[in-house]
């Protein structure tokens, strides 16, 4: 069952994106009939006057709107199987997108010089991201037997010592809840108990493996990956980027056009154009792309997604090269030589952790290396979204023997043979693959 109607499909958009205001609906959220703790859409009776002045609107803007209301209708026409899964994946990422926000807002706002004081809100922030994404696939799907797999393990945060930082995280929590409506979700009937936070977080136990399902979860400051592997194959993905830009000239910026935007627009007022949530389902061949929410706005799916593509270059010249910032667990004077040996002219961009996976995804860079120094194991979770998410936009992820990442062997990726390569397109690929055979015998990895 389609999860909006026809009617909201072909014109209730218009008026919403275009910021018409009516008082013929009450927007809260659409029906989603596959799931309770969804808001409804309700809507009064409509006068023929009425409907005249919304097919005069229409006609003005349908030229404009025409190829946006196509790709609104394709997300809402895609196949069903795990339509649900990804649309409660999304609501979920969206609100752990908006609490990372706000924890970086109060960064901002109220630097501290203890970097102990740092830590701690981000060790909240981590906590809270868990309870939330847990509580809402659990509530949305109507799933009590919800399994999360996570880098923390629940004891840290039971033990007797961690009481004081127990209740921060409920109270984190309870906020973050309390806005659920905001997103669609119906909010919980009173607020939770520090044992009932537990509970959730306790959820986040999976061990993986080659069989059933789990999520995949991943959270930090600059991206929270959510991603649902069944017997072994990634079935949905969906990656939140709270500081990547929409637009592709403040890439470089990173972390700075966070700063940046935080002091020159208020947190009140703030604009479409900082942070993203991009998502894809297994068989789709498609990917997209929505901004964040931000403050007083309702969540609005499908219609504010757009389709997210890798880009159609495929000569190494003319290609830009991502690669993460993070330089413990990889090896960037490998990947910079060979990057000039197969000719990537174009200055390297650097981002942080998951943000790779989407710049490729939404073609604002070509090609991905990763080489990770000896003894190291990449965890699923800091993969698995961002490898559906760049497949069915178009793109390819291997290693570089040209093997499919394994993600039925646990927690981490077993098997890599010397790296992962993701890249806009098969040519690249190969390109790619090519030039590392020639340069590894050479390399100190």
């Amino acid at each position: 069952m389609p999860l909006y109607s026809s009617i909201f499909s072909a014109t209730i958009p218009h008026i919403l994106r275009h910021g018409k205001k009516t008082d013929y609906f009450t927007f809260s959220h659409l029906e989603a009939a596959t799931s309770s703790c969804f808001l409804s859409f309700n809507h009064k009776n409509l006068s023929s006057s009425h409907i005249a002045s919304v097919s005069n609107f229409e006609q003005i803007y349908s030229s404009h709107l025409m190829e946006e209301e196509r790709q609104m209708v394709d997300v809402v026409s895609q196949p069903e199987e795990y339509s649900k899964e990804l649309n409660v994946a999304v609501r979920a990422v969206q609100m752990a997108c908006s609490l990372s926000q706000k924890v970086q807002d109060t960064l901002i706002s109220k630097p501290s010089n203890n970097s102990k004081d740092c830590s701690s809100s981000v060790t909240v922030a981590g906590w809270s991201v868990k309870a939330i994404i847990s509580w809402i696939l659990s509530t949305c799907l109507r799933d009590d037997n919800i399994s999360i797999l996570a880098e923390e393990d629940v004891h840290t945060l039971s033990n007797t010592n961690s009481s004081e930082l127990l209740e921060t995280v409920a109270k984190t929590v309870n906020e973050c809840l309390a806005k659920a409506p905001q997103f669609g979700v119906e909010a919980p009937e009173s607020p939770l108990g520090t044992s009932e936070v537990l509970e959730i977080i306790s959820h986040c136990n999976s061990l993986g493996g080659p069989s059933g399902r789990f999520w995949a979860l991943n959270c930090d400051q600059y991206a929270v990956s959510l991603s649902l592997i069944k017997d072994g194959e990634v079935v949905v993905g969906v990656l939140g980027c709270p500081n990547y830009p929409m637009r592709k000239d403040w890439l470089s910026y990173q972390q700075s056009y966070h700063r940046i935007m935080s002091k020159l627009i208020p947190s009140t007022n703030r604009t479409l154009n900082e942070g993203c949530v991009i998502c894809a389902k297994k068989g789709s061949g498609k990917a997209w792309i929505q901004p964040l929410i931000h403050v007083n706005e309702k969540f609005v799916w499908p219609n504010h997604a757009k389709q997210a593509s890798v880009s159609s270059i495929d000569n190494l010249a003319l290609a830009t090269f991502c690669e993460t910032v993070e330089k413990a667990n990889s090896s960037h004077s490998f990947t910079d030589g060979l990057a000039h040996s197969v000719g990537l002219s174009n200055k390297p961009l650097r981002v942080y952790n998951m943000v790779k996976y989407a710049a490729i995804a939404c073609g604002d860079a070509e090609v991905f290396m990763k080489f990770s120094r000896s003894g190291y194991k990449e965890k699923i979770c800091d993969h698995a979204a961002g490898v559906i998410i760049i497949q069915e936009a178009g793109g390819t992820v291997t290693d570089v023997r040209g093997c499919s990442l394994d993600f039925s062997k646990g927690s981490h990726l077993e098997g890599i043979d010397r790296g992962i390569v993701a890249c806009a397109g098969s040519t690249l690929h190969e390109n790619i693959i090519d030039a590392v055979d020639a340069s590894w015998s050479s390399s100190t990895l």
